[in-house]
């Protein structure tokens, strides 16, 4: 197992504490993460808090996970730690590498990491990008966002909004699917707490077998509808004029666009 043997974590929110947990739950040891926050009292047993900003040996790593609004106000105590010897990751939405590398010339390698709440369970699909990074860099990189699901680089930051829009915001669109499926159900007559067990059981079933088969989703689909019979009947009012497939690419666009609006603001930030 590889990992960075000294990380700063700015901005402990509760995407930052699910990744900490998918990477002690993959055995990185909690002294790896020291947290900065000018006010917190505590931290979670094993870890360092800092409420100053650390002087000394630099780190290996800096993951940054404030609010994308808050890089402002943290960029100028931050830089001087982030030297030559340190791998700067955001997970800031919206925040292009160009704009981070700005606020931190002397960093030896700036990386964006999105991933969702999943990698608590080391499920979570993590985009990467990145500019800088040595080799060995990148591949210790690979291997933590392995740990809490898979690791997939773009080459070109142009998807990255997109990506984001798929795989980070992905999990909202699931559960509001998740929440229409009892809801109509509720409404033809089933009871809604059962109607919800149901919706959740099936759609964790079905996104495991989609995970280990062979075949795509539209080719399991296909599959488990047989012709004229009842699936079939439910599948016919979803693809009607296309009606879900355009729902979701409105869904991502907007998601994406968002994400380009952002990275605007940040530029003309910096």
């Amino acid at each position: 197992m590889s990992h960075f043997q000294r990380i700063l974590i700015v901005g402990f929110g509760t995407m930052v504490g699910a990744m900490v947990d998918g990477w002690r739950a993959a055995g990185v040891p909690a002294d790896t993460f020291t947290i900065y926050h000018p006010t917190r009292a505590d931290a979670p047993d094993g870890m360092t808090l800092v409420n100053a900003w650390p002087e000394g040996e630099p780190f290996d790593a800096v993951l940054l996970g404030v609010k994308p609004q808050k890089l402002g106000d943290v960029a100028p105590g931050l830089e001087p730690i982030v030297g030559r010897r340190t791998v700067f990751v955001s997970i800031l939405a919206g925040v292009e590498l160009d704009s981070l590398a700005r606020r931190f010339p002397r960093a030896g390698g700036i990386a964006r990491l999105m991933p969702n709440l999943a990698v608590a369970l080391g499920k979570s699909p993590n985009a990467l990008v990145a500019q800088g990074l040595s080799e060995d860099q990148r591949a210790t990189l690979t291997e933590m966002a392995a740990m809490l699901g898979t690791a997939e680089w773009l080459e070109d930051e142009a998807q990255f909004d997109l990506v984001t829009a798929l795989a980070g915001s992905g999990p909202g669109f699931v559960y509001r699917f998740i929440d229409a499926l009892a809801a109509g159900a509720t409404r033809l007559g089933l009871d809604h707490a059962q109607a919800e067990r149901l919706a959740v059981q099936m759609v964790e079933g079905a996104a495991a077998l989609a995970a280990q088969s062979p075949d795509p989703p539209g080719e399991l689909a296909r599959r488990v509808a047989s012709p004229g019979g009842m699936t079939q009947k439910g599948l016919d009012v979803l693809d009607e004029n296309d009606a879900l497939a355009r729902l979701l690419t409105e869904t991502l666009r907007a998601t994406r666009d968002r994400g380009r609006e952002m990275a605007e603001a940040a530029r003309d930030e910096g």
